[in-house]
């Protein structure tokens, strides 16, 4: 195993297998200095314990922009090539801290209520029925690209309301997007976000106006409904919402379903069991949330001065809440490193906790019960083709497979 002198994110070994560098972490140094993530930071401080990442990420002392954790810092200059995306991006929900967070905040739950959410069952049981269909036919199913890619971008696409034509820009535009979400974006991904920006604004902006002219009940007319007395939420707002749920709604969706399948085919008494029981569904989900979550990471910035394990993290220093890691903590979760979809009090951070908690994660949840559930109801014998697959490489924030090849018949 690889020296945690200073953790690195980005070393292959652990990207392949994180957990027993987190479990390292927890019991040795669970305040971290390690490697940073941006070559202008001479390091970043990584939180591994249960208590003490539920703890930053309830902390109003750690902050989700950098500028708000260092207002006196003149702000380094936004490249001409990328000042679009950064001009839009400053409305963003997921980047904000109060009080614009949550004015926004307030405003987009509206749209995301039980029935908003309840509504969506009967279009995705009916569209991850014709994908199974499809899938019959053929002795073996890449059950990425084949199943949960498919029907989580038909799902995003009807609750937004896209034509059917138009849908595959929205599989185009997540990819380039969630790279800018990664701890340590380059600049060829800002230009390559850039360059969506300005498709998605041209874009939603004719979707929003056709929607004023002609409302129906799917998301995007919910949300430009959205008030609160006098206030809604501007253009701008509204087309960077229905950006970030091609994000927040659609690959991270895509990865609970393949982890999810992955983890209970490694297990096959798990699965054997979810099978007899499948009341154990609700559960079950739950339980791969907690053991092989999507988002590993969740970044802050410490805007004043704070002591935690003896050590001091300085105003403007960045904090990596490891959420996997924490849902690991064996203070916490009995046999930490066991898959058990039995599990009770399953108090995970898969969707994150505070107030940036995931917006969308009952919709996720009902995706995903409903996706595993037809999956293993339609294929009895379905098998792993790779005993092993692959995990991608090429982000550190998300753990999400490169394939996920399964036997049907």
């Amino acid at each position: 195993m690889a020296s945690l002198a200073r953790f690195d994110p980005f070393l292959p070994e652990i990207h392949a297998n994180p957990y027993p560098f987190y479990a390292q972490l927890r019991e040795h140094d669970p305040l971290h200095w390690g490697m940073p993530f941006l070559a202008t930071q001479p390091g970043a401080w990584y939180v591994s314990r249960y208590e003490d990442v539920v703890r930053i990420l309830k902390d109003p002392a750690f902050v989700k922009n950098q500028r708000t954790s260092s207002p006196t810092e003149t702000p380094a200059p936004v490249p001409r090539e990328i000042q679009f995306y950064a001009e839009m991006a400053r409305h963003a929900i997921l980047l904000n801290d109060p009080p614009d967070h949550t004015r926004l905040r307030k405003l987009v739950s509206q749209a995301f209520t039980p029935r908003t959410v309840e509504r969506m069952r009967a279009p995705i049981t009916a569209s991850a029925q014709a994908l199974l269909d499809a899938a019959a036919a053929q002795g073996e199913v890449e059950l990425l690209a084949d199943f949960a890619f498919p029907l989580t971008l038909q799902v995003i696409a009807a609750m937004i309301g896209v034509p059917d034509d138009r849908r595959d820009l929205l599989s185009r535009w997540s990819r380039v997007l969630i790279r800018t979400l990664d701890l340590a974006p380059s600049l060829d991904d800002f230009l390559a976000a850039n360059q969506v920006a300005y498709e998605a604004f041209d874009f939603f902006h004719d979707l929003l106006a056709a929607r004023r002219a002609h409302p129906a009940d799917d998301l995007l007319s919910h949300l430009i409904a959205a008030h609160d007395h006098e206030d809604r939420l501007s253009e701008d707002e509204l087309i960077v919402m229905c950006s970030l749920l091609l994000v927040a709604g659609f690959d991270t969706t895509v990865n609970l379903i393949g982890n999810g399948a992955l983890a209970l085919l490694q297990h096959p008494d798990q699965l054997a069991l979810l099978r007899e029981h499948p009341e154990l569904l609700p559960s079950a989900i739950e339980e791969l949330l907690r053991y092989e979550p999507s988002t590993q990471k969740a970044l802050r910035y410490a805007a004043t001065e704070r002591e935690l394990h003896g050590k001091r993290i300085g105003a403007g220093q960045a904090v990596i809440a490891l959420l996997a890691a924490a849902n690991r903590d064996p203070a916490v979760f009995p046999e930490p490193d066991r898959l058990d979809i039995t599990r009770a009090e399953n108090r995970h951070l898969g969707f994150g906790t505070g107030i940036h908690i995931c917006l969308g994660a009952p919709l996720a949840r009902l995706e995903g019960q409903i996706a595993i559930s037809m999956l293993l109801r339609r294929f009895p014998r379905l098998a792993l083709v790779d005993a092993m697959p692959a995990w991608r490489d090429d982000l550190v924030t998300f753990r999400r497979l490169a394939r996920l090849p399964v036997a049907i018949a």
